[in-house]
C-alpha cells in the first residue's frame, strides 16, 4: 500500500534529523493518511479513500467530494479517484439531461 494521498497526491518527503550535538541523519516525513468514507451526493453512496487530513479539510472547505473532484487536476488523482470523478461527471450529465427533458415536456 503506497503512502500517497489519493486526492492530492501528497507523498513522503525527506529531510534531516538533528541531534543535540548537531549530528545530521537522513529521515522521512510521512503524510498523515487516514482511511475515510466520503459521501457523494450525485452518486448517492459512500466512497472509501485513503487521504491526508489536509485533503479532508480541503474537501469540507470546497463543499464536498463532488465539487472537490470536479476542480481537481487529473494528474494528482489516483486511478481510483479518477474513476470516481468520471462516474460523478457521467451521473451529473445524465441528471442534467433528465432535467432538461422534463422542463421541455412541462
Amino acid at each position: 500500500m503506497s503512502r500517497r494521498c489519493e486526492l492530492t497526491g501528497t507523498g513522503p518527503m525527506s529531510g534531516w534529523n538533528s541531534s543535540h550535538a548537531n549530528n545530521k541523519t537522513k529521515r522521512r516525513y510521512l503524510p498523515n493518511l487516514h482511511d475515510v468514507t466520503l459521501q457523494s451526493e450525485v452518486l448517492g453512496r459512500g466512497v472509501k479513500l485513503r487521504i491526508t487530513t489536509h485533503a479532508l479539510r480541503s474537501v469540507d472547505h470546497r463543499g464536498g467530494l463532488d465539487v472537490f473532484l470536479a476542480k481537481a487536476k487529473d494528474e494528482k488523482l489516483s486511478p481510483a479517484a479518477l474513476k470516481i470523478k468520471k462516474e460523478i461527471a457521467r451521473a451529473q450529465a445524465a441528471n442534467a439531461q433528465a432535467a432538461e427533458t422534463q422542463a421541455a415536456s412541462a
